[in-house]
């Protein structure tokens, strides 16, 4: 299974202390090395761009990921992703962060897990029948499926774009059908919100005054965020695995939606009975479909 990290700041925020530990999951402290891939979003005097980088190479090894850490971007949304290849050959055409346009903006989408093969044959039809024709894969992952899969159920239904609430409550109903048809975890931005939902295994965490000291649990880094963090600045850090060993990170619900901007919780769309896994028991799951963990 692959893993995901995110971030969405109220300021332009440097991500560099979270994807140090996260890095390292991709060939030292974990085994995630079929390639990573991360996508900041920024804002200037010119709009909203996208920067965005993929190597095929473990993130750990990789020079690509030495760039990133070194080359402090500031951004107030971020998705970054480390690939155990299951579905999807080693290639750099399978790597996530996938990026579409939609309505003018760009959308960014990672992904943990495996769909189903019922949902992979349907969506073959789909495509064969033209039913499929605003968007379709690059590379031949199950996510990058997945991700084209929900944009054309959402430009079928919506001719033009609708409003926030609409929207949320179409992507929270689109996850979890994604959801019921295999094992879905996934980060979507546009630059102004993020959303987060969980088929097994997602954290989250929100720094904010008073700033403490965080500890990596993947490598000897500390950094007490006093030091380097304005009085007013809010940061959400989403991940599958917590990444740090002193921080009290809270747990999405089995089927669980949120969506976050300048760090806070805008929309949350919680099952009846919520359900909370252990990670133990996530990866149990993602073994159980068949996912590479």
């Amino acid at each position: 299974m692959c893993q995901l990290l995110g971030m969405n700041a109220n300021t332009p925020t440097d991500i560099g202390f979270s994807f140090t530990g996260f890095r390292k999951r991709g060939g030292k402290t974990d085994h995630h090395e079929d390639g990573f891939g991360i996508a900041f979003f920024e804002q200037n005097e010119c709009g909203l761009g996208l920067r965005l980088f993929h190597d095929d190479k473990p993130s750990y090894h990789s020079p690509v990921a030495d760039l990133v850490n070194n080359y402090p971007i500031k951004a107030m949304n971020v998705i970054a992703h480390i690939r155990k290849a299951t579905i999807g050959g080693h290639c750099l055409a399978n790597i996530h962060p996938f990026v579409r346009e939609v309505w003018g903006e760009q959308w960014v989408f990672a992904h943990n897990g495996q769909m189903s093969a019922a949902f992979l044959a349907k969506s073959g039809r789909l495509a064969h029948n033209g039913n499929a024709e605003h968007y379709t894969p690059v590379g031949t992952t199950d996510s990058e499926l997945a991700f084209c899969y929900l944009l054309n159920r959402l430009k079928t239904t919506f001719k033009t774009r609708p409003s926030d609430d609409e929207l949320f409550a179409f992507l929270t109903a689109q996850c979890r059908y994604l959801s019921a048809n295999g094992l879905f975890n996934c980060l979507i931005s546009n630059g102004n919100w993020q959303l987060a939902y969980a088929g097994s295994l997602l954290f989250y965490l929100t720094r904010k005054t008073p700033f403490g000291q965080a500890n990596l649990s993947d490598g000897e880094m500390s950094v007490n965020f006093n030091d380097v963090t304005g009085r007013k600045d809010k940061v959400t850090i989403l991940v599958t695995i917590p990444l740090t060993d002193n921080e009290k990170w809270q747990q999405l619900a089995v089927d669980e939606c949120m969506i976050f901007q300048n760090g806070d919780v805008i929309f949350k769309n919680s099952p009846s009975k919520k359900v909370y896994l252990s990670i133990e028991e996530g990866i149990a799951k993602a073994r159980a479909v068949g996912a590479s963990v």
